[in-house]
């Protein structure tokens, strides 16, 4: 995964083009680190799966 995609990625979540996206733990730090410096990083929520793979939803209230 590419910085772009992980952003093209962020933005589809957000916009309700896509309900979730599931990051493989290959490409976690990666896109962690593109979504770290939105401003709206408290909206985005990651669920720890199975195998290092995390599961990310957007929330319309930021979270704490």
């Amino acid at each position: 995964m590419m910085k772009e995609e992980a952003g093209e990625l962020l933005e589809k979540l957000k916009n309700g083009e896509v309900k979730e996206v599931t990051v493989a733990k290959e490409d976690f730090d990666l896109f962690r680190s593109v979504l770290t410096e939105r401003d709206d990083f408290k909206h985005f929520r990651g669920i720890a799966g199975h195998f290092g793979k995390t599961v990310y939803q957007y929330l319309e209230e930021p979270r704490s």
